[in-house]
């Protein structure tokens, strides 16, 4: 590849076409120096695969060699597979575990034999842009380690709070209540005990798929330690939706079925408990308060039995609660 950038650099001094052919690299080569994200960055080369070589069918993923998982950044046009006759693809190799994979489709034979033709300079574009392509998926996945649960793919506490403190600075006037749900698997140590960390994981992931299924896009979720996560949730301000949110969490969640054996067939079921708190705008109570107050919640649910949802502002002084 790198001979064939250095091949094209020579012919454009006498060949026209091949000099244009230069430029638009290097046109794409600007516009990704100014992405901010990865996900820029795969529109960038949308665009320019569009205009300058009438390509519709793309395909941009993120592959992971160690998990063997696949995350798609852009998809557009009709769906294709990297094994379809009029299909290309090119390899962005980070050194890491996690390799970019920019992939497209011909939209007939005709369209496929002009794109064969110029696909060494698709091929020298892709050679030419690469380390750029690195350092965004390098940037990106630096940026999940930190703010991202490595099991469940949910964000960790420092990152909730932190975004959550920012929100309240740019939109404080627009929003007047955060209620903050803490939940916690009933017995979760049991599985672990029972079985292994792998079907835990397996436990912890599905619940983190029922609280998404279960609030907006606009709230956020995050895993804490061992088996608990806070949700928070801006969206709504009545007590009222905060306790049918709860529910349908805890209703769908117990509904969940993780298989942990094969021969014979074992289907594993889990319960949750939710405890909640409402952070107040110009309240003298700090976000980290609430927080705290909506984990007392929770062992205070938990302490009622399985499946059940408690309100800090029902605790009384007497109650006592046991969070041991």
């Amino acid at each position: 590849m790198r001979k064939n950038i250095l091949n094209l650099i020579k012919s454009s001094a006498t060949n026209e076409e091949d000099f244009k052919a230069l430029e638009n690299i290097f046109i794409l080569y600007d516009q990704l120096q100014f992405a901010s994200n990865i996900k820029q960055m795969a529109d960038d080369i949308y665009n320019w695969l569009h205009n300058t070589f009438e390509i519709d069918n793309v395909l941009i993923s993120l592959f992971d060699i160690e998990s063997n998982s696949k995350e798609e950044i852009l998809e557009h046009g009709d769906q294709f597979y990297l094994d379809d006759k009029l299909s290309f693809f090119f390899i962005i190799n980070t050194h890491t575990n996690l390799n970019a994979i920019v992939s497209f489709c011909a939209s007939d034979e005709k369209h496929f034999d002009t794109l064969d033709k110029k696909y060494t300079i698709i091929e020298s574009a892709f050679f030419q842009v690469s380390p750029i392509l690195q350092n965004g998926i390098i940037k990106k996945n630096y940026i999940e380690s930190l703010s991202l649960d490595s099991v469940t793919n949910v964000f960790n506490r420092h990152y909730l709070v932190e975004n959550l403190n920012k929100q309240i600075t740019l939109s404080g006037k627009h929003h007047k209540k955060i209620y903050f749900l803490m939940v916690g698997i009933d017995h979760f140590k049991a599985v672990v005990d029972e079985f292994d960390y792998d079907i835990g994981d397996k436990v912890l992931i599905e619940l983190a798929k029922v609280i998404h299924s279960n609030i907006s896009e606009f709230d956020m979720v995050a895993r804490l330690t061992g088996d608990e996560f806070l949700i928070s949730i801006l969206t709504t301000e009545n007590d009222n939706d905060i306790i049918n949110i709860a529910n349908k969490i805890i209703t769908n969640f117990s509904e969940v079925g993780i298989k942990v054996s094969h021969n014979p067939e074992q289907i594993l079921k889990k319960t949750i408990c939710i405890g909640y708190d409402v952070y107040t705008f110009n309240e003298n109570k700090s976000i980290d308060d609430t927080i705290k107050n909506a984990d007392i919640a929770l062992y205070e649910a938990k302490n009622k039995g399985r499946s059940q949802v408690f309100d800090f502002s029902n605790l009384k002084e007497e109650d006592n609660i046991d969070l041991f």
